[in-house]
């Protein structure tokens, strides 16, 4: 029991650090991540209701798609010269610019 234990909390940091690993506002490596994480609760899921395999397979697709169609928008660079933070050339410039 302890080495289950073990295992599992170092698949579970591994996991954690790769997590760290990707471009956010990239909306495939999203779609690659929900859907991991999807097909991994859905076994699981579906292993406590017999067919792991079709709770995997739906997990994954769900989780791609929501993956997918949550990526965030790329901020926007300041333009070249301009302190990180200022408004971009054009703005309304009002109190304290």
């Amino acid at each position: 029991m302890r080495k289950t234990i073990m295992r599992l909390g170092l698949a579970g940091g591994v996991m954690l650090g790769l997590a760290a690993c990707g471009d956010p506002y990239s909306p495939g490596q999203r779609a690659v991540g929900g859907g991991l994480l999807g097909a991994g609760v859905g076994a699981g899921v579906g292993s406590l209701s017999g067919n792991a395999g079709t709770g995997a397979l739906l997990g994954g697709a769900v989780g791609a798609a929501g993956g997918a169609l949550t990526t965030p928008e790329r901020p926007r660079e300041p333009a070249y010269g301009a302190p990180y933070g200022a408004p971009p050339p054009g703005a309304y410039r009002g109190y304290g610019y």
